[in-house]
């Protein structure tokens, strides 16, 4: 059985009741997730054109890379091609959806300024401030390199962000 809305807000006033406490039982809800049916195949076709490593920082584990889209699938622009995605790592799949990195047409990373004036750590400076200036790593083949008109695009987005 799948909750529906009302149960829902049943179950999440249940849950703002419950006192923490050592002893306390976890509370679960049942939801649903909608997935298209292309990303499956979209990923793999994505991470095998990148040779299984993240197109920003060479992280080379499958588990922890993501194909991601540069023109968001949501729109009729966003097509499941190799051409309109890239892999990237779980950190860098959520820097570039967030507009913190921005990809050129020229396959040059760019680091949005407030995030390059910031001060944190160690993963904030390897992790993204080092990657400003560096060049996307491309597949090997250039039919599947990533089309600079959905960079153009999303770059510009990238801008106004920024």
């Amino acid at each position: 059985h799948v909750d529906d809305a009302a149960s829902i807000d049943v179950a999440a006033t249940a849950l703002t009741s419950i006192k923490e406490a050592s002893d306390a039982r976890r509370a679960y809800i049942t939801s649903t997730v909608q997935q298209r049916l292309h990303q499956r195949r979209f990923r793999e076709r994505v991470l095998d054109a990148y040779r299984s490593q993240c197109a920003f920082c060479r992280l080379r584990h499958r588990e922890l890379l993501d194909a991601a889209h540069i023109i968001p699938d949501r729109l009729a622009e966003g097509v499941p091609t190799i051409k309109n995605g890239m892999a990237l790592c779980k950190l860098h799949h959520a820097a570039f959806d967030s507009f913190m990195i921005g990809v050129r047409p020229d396959y040059v990373l760019r680091v949005r300024q407030d995030v390059l004036e910031e001060e944190d750590g160690p993963v904030l400076l390897h992790g993204l401030q080092e990657l400003d200036g560096k060049r996307l790593i491309l597949p090997r083949s250039e039919a599947n390199w990533p089309s600079p008109e959905f960079l153009d695009w999303r770059y510009g987005r990238f801008l106004k962000a920024a």
